[in-house]
């Protein structure tokens, strides 16, 4: 938009002067408006381009920040990855050091244990007689520490996993009955085991010591009435009760009952001698297993520990009854043993005497073959340690005797040493298996049920 000053003509007059004034001053308000809306629009781009540098800048920051975070959380995980590796190999480390500690220390334990029970039975007095009941009870306690320390340091690392197996539940009960039983009798207290006849699917062994740390904790802490353990089944679950009329654990204690070194206020008043370790093993091994456990107390009234285990239909009606048999059938027996510790053997040819088994003893197979001419037949039964000097095993030492003796000799392998592994060799080898330190009533019961069963299939 122009004007060109050569339209104007002579003679124009003032008002054409002042028209084309009005339209110059339009067209220049014309022209500052396209100026203004120009720089305006300039100005917003300038400012958006400072925006965006700014912004630019901030995400740079930012994301140096984020990855120098990132970096240092990669670090801090590698570093939490080297501890835990750490601190597993050490759970590991310590499980093996226990366990080589532990055997090393039940053997001695084994020899005092099976001393005392001679002791015990040729004392006549009455003060005599309690202060081998006082020995026996410090070596129980030494014994059960080490057990469970053991046993804690397995399921902590990680080493214990269940091996699950369809089994005749009554054949963990009938080893109850046997343990518990005679402790019960020894405090005046009712003791019933209910056996069921029932299949459940589990492992045996970590069964057995739940049941066996529930009943232990139940016959220690009960000082008048009596212990059941009773059995029922429940859709497709099969219920263990362990009930007690014992002290009984307080609301307040059912939180903190399961912690280690943990003793109740009942308990402690009442000077018990538990290590308060029982229920902490408990709890980590149901825990293994999978099963949930239901606690039901009163105080001063007693407690129901309850486990709930898969079903797994009816036991065969032959299932072999665990520990039947006199221990009679002890008496005249004609025994092979092997222990190559010296105060054991000495201390378990004692126990076998008081027994009046013919016993034919020696520390190794070596030293035991000679011996074997003075049999008039097989031997009745084979008691042999499974670690041996040189490296040799009593699964090695038994194979050879029944291979001249006989090969349906039964045998029991006793062992301080708790590794599955070697539960499963024993198993496979057809021997029945005892952990040391022996318990004598638990030996003689089990020996009285190999014979009654050897008896009756010749």
């Amino acid at each position: 938009m122009s004007i060109e000053w050569d339209d104007l003509k002579p003679g124009d007059g003032p008002a054409a002067l002042e028209r084309r004034l009005e339209k110059l001053i339009k067209i220049n308000a014309v022209l500052m408006d396209r100026v203004e809306r120009s720089m305006d629009q300039q100005g917003n781009a300038f400012s958006l381009f400072q925006t965006a540098i700014g912004l630019d800048a901030k995400v740079r920051s930012r994301t140096e920040e984020l990855t120098w975070a990132l970096r240092r959380l990669e670090r801090s995980n590698e570093a939490l990855v080297l501890a835990k590796d750490e601190a597993e190999r050490a759970n590991l480390s310590k499980t093996r050091f226990l366990a080589a500690a532990s055997h090393d220390l039940l053997q001695p334990l084994n020899a005092a244990r099976l001393t005392i029970s001679v002791l015990s039975e040729m004392q006549e007095s009455e003060d005599a007689q309690r202060l081998s009941g006082q020995i026996e009870q410090s070596l129980q306690t030494i014994e059960d520490l080490i057990k469970t320390l053991l046993d804690i340091s397995k399921l902590d690392a990680g080493v214990v996993t269940p091996d699950l197996q369809t089994f005749p539940l009554d054949t963990v009960l009938s080893v109850l009955e046997a343990s518990f039983g005679p402790q019960a009798a020894a405090k005046g207290l009712k003791f019933k085991v209910r056996r069921c006849g029932l299949l459940v699917r589990s492992d045996p062994l970590m069964l057995q010591r739940v049941l066996q740390n529930l009943v232990s904790n139940a016959v220690r802490y009960t000082k008048q009435g009596g212990v059941l353990v009773g059995v029922r089944t429940r859709d497709a679950e099969c219920v263990v009760d362990v009930v007690d009329t014992g002290c009984g654990i307080s609301e307040a204690e059912r939180e903190t009952m399961f912690e280690e070194f943990y003793r109740g206020a009942a308990a402690a008043e009442g000077n018990h001698t538990g290590l308060g370790l029982g229920l902490a093993i408990v709890q980590r091994t149901v825990a293994a297993l999978g099963y949930p456990l239901e606690v039901k107390s009163a105080l001063g009234k007693g407690s129901t520990f309850r486990l709930k285990l898969e079903h797994a239909g009816a036991a065969p009606s032959d299932s072999p009854a665990l520990w039947a048999g006199s221990v009679d059938n002890t008496r005249g027996a004609v025994v092979l043993l092997i222990e190559n510790d010296e105060v054991a053997l000495d201390a378990m040819r004692q126990v076998l005497d008081r027994w009046s088994c013919q016993t034919l003893s020696a520390r190794s197979l070596e030293e035991l073959t000679p011996q074997l001419a003075k049999l008039e037949g097989p031997p009745d039964i084979i008691l042999v340690d499974y670690h041996l000097d040189q490296g040799q095993t009593g699964l090695a030492a038994l194979k050879s005797l029944r291979e001249t003796v006989g090969p349906d000799v039964p045998a029991i392998v006793m062992t301080g040493d708790r590794g599955l592994d070697t539960v499963a060799e024993v198993m496979t080898a057809g021997c029945e298996l005892m952990h040391k330190p022996i318990k004598p009533a638990e030996l003689r019961a089990l020996m009285a049920h190999l014979l009654g069963n050897s008896a009756s299939k010749a």
